[in-house]
């Protein structure tokens, strides 16, 4: 829970804090320590019993994760699970607005000790429609995730997953500065994502130097490998991608996924060389007689853990 002493957190709550932990409980009709699974679940830490640090939204919000409970739509632990996936992403969320917040008053010029004034101009300038998007994007990513597995058995879902990893990211993250480093994750992640989600993939995450996503069909997921490579092959500055690809069945939880496909698409990205894309058998496989790609067997290589296999490159068909 946010504490200061000039009325940010407030600004940014958009009411006040005037109950203690013990007392949003009380309301609620749970003992504390009930609350405080959900409240950590949410990813917010324990404060401690006389801080006054709780709003009325605190105290609804507790009722509204306990009432998902006693109404019997999930259990308790789905309902922790939930909370979990829901606190990362906001989060993450959170910390990037913060951040883009923190450069444009940088860049305006404004001094230190004018910044908690500024903060809160902007939380009243921006929060309200912060909100508004948020539950707009969040709605619409949720239609079209209970779209593609509501006849789905989420027991043995099979995607074609990708890895696509920059090149020596961390010998040339040595060699420029913060700032420059911060452009080019910048423009990696942000050129990346908009090739995936308009080839019709899915991002899963970003991690700085590479990018995990998935797509219904193999050739959505080589297309997308070889827009990425060649999108990012012209960019300024940038260095070279590999990217691996594997086919098969995959776990899905929490927005993530996990399994041997998953672990060998990241495997062949390690094995790939600078600019190429390199294929397990099954994707290559998918992929025959599809006049859009390339496909050449390279020798068999040893993947580890996974023991040795042949995979392919892909690279695009002459004139396609």
């Amino acid at each position: 829970m946010a504490r200061d002493g000039d009325g940010l957190a407030e600004a940014f709550l958009r009411e006040p804090r005037r109950y203690t932990s013990h007392q949003v409980a009380e309301m609620a009709g749970v003992p504390v320590y009930r609350a405080r699974r959900f409240w950590r679940a949410l990813g917010f830490p324990n404060v401690p019993d006389d801080a006054v640090e709780f709003t009325d939204s605190d105290v609804e919000a507790l009722k509204t994760l306990l009432g998902m409970v006693t109404s019997g739509v999930y259990d308790e632990e789905h309902v922790l699970l939930m909370a979990r996936s829901l606190g990362r992403a906001t989060a993450r969320l959170a910390e990037s607005q913060a951040e883009l917040g923190a450069e444009a008053l940088d860049q305006a010029g404004v001094p230190l000790a004018e910044r908690s004034r500024a903060w809160r101009r902007r939380a009243e300038l921006v929060v309200p429609d912060l909100a508004r998007l948020l539950v707009y994007a969040w709605q619409r990513q949720l239609a079209a995730a209970a779209g593609r597995i509501a006849d789905q058995d989420m027991s043995s879902v099979r995607l074609a997953v990708g890895f696509a990893d920059l090149v020596a990211f961390t010998r040339l993250s040595r060699q420029i500065t913060a700032s420059e480093l911060a452009r080019l994750v910048d423009r990696f992640e942000g050129r990346s994502a908009d090739i995936v989600t308009s080839t019709g993939g899915r991002v899963i995450k970003t991690l700085g130097d590479s990018v995990l996503f998935v797509a219904d069909k193999s050739h959505v997921a080589a297309e997308i490998a070889l827009r990425l490579v060649e999108t990012h092959a012209r960019g300024r500055d940038m260095p070279e991608l590999r990217v691996g690809l594997a086919s098969g069945p995959v776990i899905w939880r929490m927005g993530d996924v996990f399994g041997t496909t998953v672990n060998l698409a990241s495997r062949l990205t390690a094995l790939s060389l600078p600019g190429s894309i390199l294929a397990d058998p099954r994707l290559a496989e998918e992929l025959e007689g599809d006049r859009a790609f390339r496909l050449r067997e390279v020798n068999r290589l040893s993947v580890r853990g996974l023991g040795e296999l042949a995979p392919y490159t892909i690279g695009r068909a002459e004139g396609a």
